[in-house]
């Protein structure tokens, strides 16, 4: 009878453990998601249990439920812009050339109020942590728009990058293309000068331009600035992906001497009602450089870092780039359909 009785006492003292132990969890779970929603979090009573498991799931639960948070506060700010706009993916893409005058075109066919430009170079098709990160986080790059505008991006590392034409291609088949390109020769020696000036900024030593591109009396094609000025093999590969009607090849020299029937080009490619006169421009004299004028009459330049003064360069080691250069570019005018006055 004793032995009946303790082993009852047992029984109702486990049970008793066993209710001191759930009410003990369930007073911390509640202490947790009371303080979750103190700070505005978005949560449950299953999330908050996530919080008792191991370390892995609950890192993963932190990082889901701020990825959420981020995108709620993307959704807010879209919510509070005015009706119809938001950010879309762009429909046109000045996909090159590095040095070739990307910035400068993007920045004068904004001048057009049916243009709206990504500022930034956004690098999604070239770069594989941001091409990872899916067409989402590349959107929510873009700047905001009406539906009636043209969202521009320009990023001029995807004329080299192989894997950019396919992408491209993928998210959207029909989109308009733009290649700004310039003399080759000048080009190369304009990518060296942006380099030796940093460098020398920051107080590093830079070899001189003839050394990098000539070695061994040859032209140096492992030294990159070389290869960039090679359009025709790049070329070749976006007219896999898109068709003729689908690329732009801009004057780069032209746009710098005469921008305005170029940017009447880029004008008809897009789509643009015809906007942009010589009344948007002006020569600034000492930059030697067009700006743009707005209507309100302010006006603006490109950055002091454009246009910066080239060195002086060894003139039998241009003649040997021009020379090396001729079949790419007799290629390349073949292939685009456009003669270009390069030496």
């Amino acid at each position: 009878m004793k032995e009946h009785v303790d082993k009852a006492s047992y029984g109702f003292q486990l049970f008793n453990s066993k209710k001191k132990l759930v009410f003990l969890i369930l007073t911390i779970c509640g202490s947790i998601l009371i303080t979750l929603l103190m700070f505005g979090q978005d949560v449950s009573l299953k999330h908050v249990i996530c919080y008792l498991k191991p370390e892995q799931q609950r890192n993963r639960f932190i990082a889901a439920n701020r990825m959420k948070q981020q995108n709620n506060k993307f959704d807010r700010l879209e919510d509070s812009h005015q009706k119809g706009m938001k950010r879309r993916l762009p429909q046109a893409i000045i996909i090159g050339v590095r040095k070739g005058g990307t910035r400068a075109l993007l920045e004068l066919i904004a001048i057009h109020p049916d243009v709206a430009k990504c500022g930034r170079e956004v690098h999604y098709f070239d770069k594989e942590e941001n091409y990872r990160q899916g067409l989402e986080w590349y959107r929510r790059k873009m700047p905001y728009s009406y539906p009636h505008q043209v969202t521009i991006e320009k990023s001029p590392a995807y004329f080299i990058t192989e894997e950019a034409p396919g992408r491209i291609h993928q998210m959207n088949a029909s989109m308009k293309l733009i290649v700004i390109v310039r003399d080759p020769v000048l080009r190369v020696i304009s990518d060296y000068t942006q380099i030796h000036e940093i460098k020398t900024e920051q107080g590093l030593t830079h070899e001189r331009f003839e050394d990098l591109v000539i070695q061994n009396g040859e032209i140096n094609t492992s030294y990159k600035a070389v290869r960039i000025s090679m359009y025709s093999k790049y070329i070749q590969r976006w007219k896999q992906y898109f068709s003729g009607n689908q690329i732009l090849v801009v004057d780069g020299d032209a746009l710098i001497s005469n921008p305005l029937p170029e940017l009447k080009h880029v004008e008809r490619f897009l789509g643009l009602h015809d906007f942009i006169s010589d009344q948007n421009l002006y020569l600034n004299k000492t930059k030697g450089f067009y700006c743009m004028k707005k209507e309100d009459e302010t006006s603006k330049c490109l950055s002091n870092s454009k246009g910066r003064k080239h060195p002086d360069i060894d003139q039998t080691v241009i003649e040997k780039l021009q020379k090396f250069y001729q079949p790419y570019n007799e290629k390349f005018y073949e292939i685009v359909g456009r003669t270009f006055n390069w030496p």
